[in-house]
């Protein structure tokens, strides 16, 4: 599979769990997704990565702990870069840690799918358009291209 063919498909594949409700640990499209296994389940089900899985983890573990334990999942698998491309993948600091991920499926302006755990759904939104969002650290990083 090419670059764009896999950026292609990962963008395709997220919009699939689009209104699947927010539900802490689950993986299952059109039943429940958090934002960890949302992008776990994109990129595995893309055959971007194999399959792995992070749980159980506390809902709120970003608060209490001091770990970057969801980054270093990420860091697994792709490299930070400067500005996304679509098919890349968005976190967000929360609390301690960086503990909130989206994959972005447009540049610009800046627009993920994620499972937002305050809208109680999956969606893909304009991040520009989300205060709470755009007032956030963000880092952004790529399965695709060179380390």
């Amino acid at each position: 599979m090419t670059e764009a063919e896999g950026r292609t498909a990962v963008i395709a594949e997220a919009r699939t769990y689009i209104r699947t409700p927010w539900h802490h640990m689950a993986d299952i499209r059109g039943v429940g997704v958090d934002c960890a296994m949302l992008v776990r389940r994109v990129y595995i089900d893309c055959g971007l990565v194999p399959d792995f899985d992070p749980r159980p983890y506390p809902q709120d573990w970003h608060l209490h702990r001091g770990e970057e334990r969801f980054l270093g999942y990420i860091l697994d698998y792709a490299h930070e870069v400067a500005e996304p491309l679509p098919g890349d993948l968005i976190l967000f600091q929360l609390g301690r840690l960086f503990a909130h991920a989206g994959i972005v499926t447009r540049a610009e302006p800046l627009t993920i799918v994620h499972a937002y755990s305050p809208s109680g759904v999956t969606l893909e939104e304009d991040v520009t358009r989300n205060a709470t969002m755009m007032e956030r650290n963000k880092r952004f990083f790529s399965l695709f291209g060179a380390v």
